[in-house]
């Protein structure tokens, strides 16, 4: 048999075009990943890939094992041992899928965010944070809820919010403080959207919400005023956020740079 056929009964549609998910015996897989079959066997001991699928005597391989293989290699030729990707995989195998992590908008209203999500191979996830890629940060990440997996992926919630932590770790804040500054921050913005959210409930929208049970939705026209009047929530909670946060910047830093000149024997101008 081929390397890249399934017996019939085990072939599984792969993509759009539903050509046969690739299959490898051992000695195709370690070629293909360009390690030898001792290497791939020790792998396979350590339990950094998932057992293969057995046809009597043979031992069948995939793309997913293949791509765990490409990623180990990676991760090691990045200065992680092979105790490290351990916990990593195991981090990774233990995080919740996309559909928990994107799986959050109303059949009602369009979402809120307009954030973009991120796909990300393991190697180039520890491009972006290097040695400080653990398996604490990941499963901190995966807690979050800023990571999500995708099968031989990670998609991350937020392109900006990827980028800003990248800077913040190139300036030289470690990744453990960025991620626990984002559960504060998780928080903060929490509490914030509860803030708004009870302002238009409570001043805007009691009349619907009142109304309204299981056994008698809102009415079209209602669902319509309620889409209307979020959307423009949106630019007001975003303006008054965006206002505030800068004033108490500004306050911060003055208060910041006040404490520092007194320590410093200075008195500010």
């Amino acid at each position: 048999m081929a390397a890249n056929e399934k017996p019939k009964d085990e072939r599984a549609e792969a993509g759009d075009d539903h050509r046969p998910a690739r299959e490898f015996r051992m000695t195709e897989l370690a070629e293909e990943a360009g390690i030898t079959v001792r290497t791939l066997r020790f792998y396979r001991e350590r339990k950094l890939i998932p057992p293969p699928r057995r046809e009597g005597r043979i031992a069948w391989y995939n793309e997913h094992h293949l791509a765990r293989l490409r990623t180990i290699g990676a991760l090691l030729e990045r200065g992680h041992t092979l105790g490290g990707i351990a916990e990593l995989l195991a981090a990774f195998e233990s995080g919740r899928d996309v559909g928990e992590l994107l799986g959050l908008q109303s059949p009602l209203l369009p979402p809120w965010s307009e954030e973009t999500p991120v796909r990300l191979s393991p190697e180039q996830l520890a491009d972006h944070f290097s040695e400080d890629i653990t398996a604490e940060n990941l499963s901190a990440s995966l807690d979050i809820g800023y990571l999500a997996v995708d099968g031989d992926e990670f998609v991350h919630i937020s392109r900006r919010l990827l980028d800003a932590s990248t800077e913040l770790v190139n300036k030289g804040v470690p990744l453990a403080a960025v991620l626990e500054a984002g559960r504060r921050v998780r928080a903060h913005a929490d509490a914030l959207a509860d803030v708004f959210t009870t302002l238009i409930r409570t001043h805007v929208l009691s009349d619907i919400l009142e109304r309204a049970t299981a056994t008698n939705p809102p009415t079209a026209q209602e669902v319509e005023r309620i889409a209307r009047t979020i959307e423009a929530l949106r630019p007001l909670s975003k303006g008054v956020v965006e206002a505030e946060l800068s004033m108490a910047m500004d306050r911060r830093v003055q208060a910041e740079l006040e404490q520092w000149l007194k320590e410093q024997g200075q008195t500010p101008e």
